[in-house]
């Protein structure tokens, strides 16, 4: 599932352009949905009326969402598992997996392809409404370590579900949040409320770094869900079971945390 490098790096390649124009500035002429499940509000019919016309006035992200500035709506995406945008010329072929298309001028289109089927678009006036549930930024200003520590300190819960969990912390996935754990120097099935001041501040500090790197990297591409990322050649722990940990030369281990495969040092992270 893309992350926020990941999709900090949709939104920049959406916003900014590259082999294809950007695409604030453009007007959806007219919307095709494939498949009527990817729409989670409005209904079809509501949905092609009301984007119709539009100009995408903006591209940003919020946790791992992505938005789209309309004139009088915010679209907004989840790619979930394998979701991925392509802008492509209007005259390309449907792919297989397009389940989502909107008609732009200038002969262009942008298509919502997802194998799985599991990712999701809504188009609402009050983006609050899907978003408000979310917690913090990680990398925003307002975030800090106090911050952190008092949120850490507000749950009793192991510290990987609860660096999963969107609520608390907005953006972070299985990927970041190993590699952030393992930076900081802590073991996944820690409990929250025990981390010290100091432990708390290396955690704020090692979800940052990593997730700075994974955006200059332009995040990681380990399957064939996500294109153009190199962060995977990068990993300190992710997916190297049975490799020697860069810091200490034991061998990485893989563990399930809240049904999801964790990868940590022993040494590094030891369970106190």
């Amino acid at each position: 599932m893309p992350e926020l490098p990941e999709v900090e790096t949709i939104a920049a390649n959406l916003r900014q352009g590259g082999d294809l124009p950007a695409l604030p500035g453009h007007t959806i002429q007219r919307a095709e949905l494939l498949w009527e499940r990817t729409l989670a509000v409005p209904s079809p019919a509501e949905f092609s009326e009301r984007i119709a016309g539009q100009t995408i006035r903006d591209i940003r992200r919020r946790g791992k969402f992505l938005l789209f500035d309309l004139d009088r709506h915010t679209l907004m995406i989840h790619l979930r598992m394998s979701g991925d945008l392509w802008v492509e010329p209007e005259s390309a072929p449907v792919a297989p997996h397009h389940r989502l298309l909107l008609h732009l001028d200038g002969d262009l289109r942008l298509a919502f392809n997802d194998a799985r089927k599991f990712g999701r678009a809504w188009l609402v006036e009050e983006p609050g409404i899907v978003l408000d549930s979310l917690g913090p930024e990680p990398l925003e200003e307002g975030f800090t370590a106090e911050i952190l520590y008092q949120r850490l300190h507000a749950v009793k819960r192991q510290l990987k579900p609860l660096l999963l969990d969107q609520s608390f912390l907005a953006g972070l996935g299985n990927i970041y949040a190993d590699e952030a754990l393992h930076q900081a120097r802590l073991h996944p099935l820690a409990l929250s409320n025990e981390l010290t001041p100091e432990q708390s501040a290396r955690l704020w500090e090692s979800i940052r770094l990593v997730l700075q790197e994974g955006i200059r990297r332009n995040g990681a591409s380990i399957d064939w869900v996500y294109r153009g990322g190199n962060y995977q050649h990068f990993f300190k722990v992710y997916q190297r079971t049975g490799f020697p940990c860069y810091n200490c030369g034991t061998s990485i281990e893989r563990l399930v945390v809240g049904q999801r495969g964790t990868h940590i040092c022993p040494h590094c992270q030891p369970l106190k």
